[in-house]
């Protein structure tokens, strides 16, 4: 039976898998793909191993295959993360997505390239830090009261902020590293944030995902929901164009988030590569597709 690693982290592991006693509040998610991987996993011959990216070296020895996983703590290491793929690579074990799709899908300033390749992208200032000033710069670049700051090198939310023109921080705050700026988009309340899952570059499933009431971001550690979502032709052609457009042919899977423009075109979120969740939940074969789509690689 071919052995498959699932890179977690100390937040995301189980504690019998040597994570913490106290996990993220989104370890759950970590649960949930394990428990819809690992049967379909065995069934098409492959032993899948719940592993911290940071585990000794030789603790990833007999493994033929290491998929990303939760490993959602990379964004604060990301040159560490990155030497530990190379390392794995090295030794001769499949990285999934590689070690190079990962250095471009890290810094977030990959969405540059894939609009100079024509997707439609949500309207970004670049800097290498931000203050108060230039958040009210960026309302009036935008001609809008209100904007979303992200990190360039992030995930999950973690470390984003939204401001309105009547409730800026202090004049001494500080984005304190490189940032993306864009304009709030009424869209991710009204309709949500559309996910589409690719595995092997085939469409795999559809999600819509909504806030809470009293929030914007839609992941589940600040009480977002996520729904079924069947995408229209149209939808799907321009998701799938995104996928066709990224610089590797060999992307075991892809997930890419996408908001709805005021003028109602789909605008590119993110496009995830590295360790995005896959949602399961919407998504009953997704254990059987990525199953199908190891075995193929392991033939080959």
């Amino acid at each position: 039976m071919a052995r498959i690693g699932f890179l977690g982290c100390a937040a995301t592991l189980p504690a019998h898998n040597g994570g913490a006693a106290e996990r993220r509040g989104d370890a759950f998610e970590h649960d949930l793909e394990v428990a819809a991987l690992r049967p379909p996993f065995a069934a098409a011959g492959l032993e899948l191993v719940e592993i911290d990216w940071r585990a000794p070296i030789e603790a990833f020895d007999g493994l033929e295959m290491v998929l990303l996983g939760t490993a959602w703590d990379y964004q604060d290491h990301p040159d560490e993360f990155i030497a530990r793929l190379d390392a794995l690579a090295d030794r001769g074990i499949a990285v999934c997505n590689s070690p190079e799709a990962v250095r471009w899908n890290a810094d977030k300033r990959y969405l540059r390239e894939l609009e100079a390749g024509g997707a439609v992208t949500v309207p970004t200032l670049w800097r290498d830090d931000a203050t108060n000033a230039d958040l009210a710069a960026a309302m009036d670049h935008f001609a809008n009261d209100r904007i979303v700051i992200k990190r360039q090198v992030g995930a999950g939310g973690l470390g984003q902020h939204s401001f309105t023109r009547d409730m800026l921080p202090g004049n001494d705050w500080r984005m304190g590293r490189s940032c993306m700026i864009q304009p709030f988009l009424p869209a991710i309340r009204e309709e949500g944030e559309f996910t589409f899952v690719f595995i092997d570059g085939a469409f795999s499933h559809g999600v819509r995902k909504t806030p809470a009431t009293d929030d914007y971001r839609i992941q589940s550690l600040y009480g977002g929901c996520e729904a079924e979502f069947a995408p229209s032709a149209d939808d799907l052609a321009t998701a799938q164009a995104v996928v066709d457009a990224l610089p590797f042919a060999d992307l075991l899977y892809a997930r890419i988030d996408m908001l709805r423009l005021p003028d109602g075109r789909l605008a590119v979120m993110e496009a995830e590569l590295i360790e995005p969740y896959l949602y399961p939940e919407q998504a009953p074969e997704l254990g059987q597709r990525l199953a199908a789509a190891i075995a193929r690689r392991l033939r080959n």
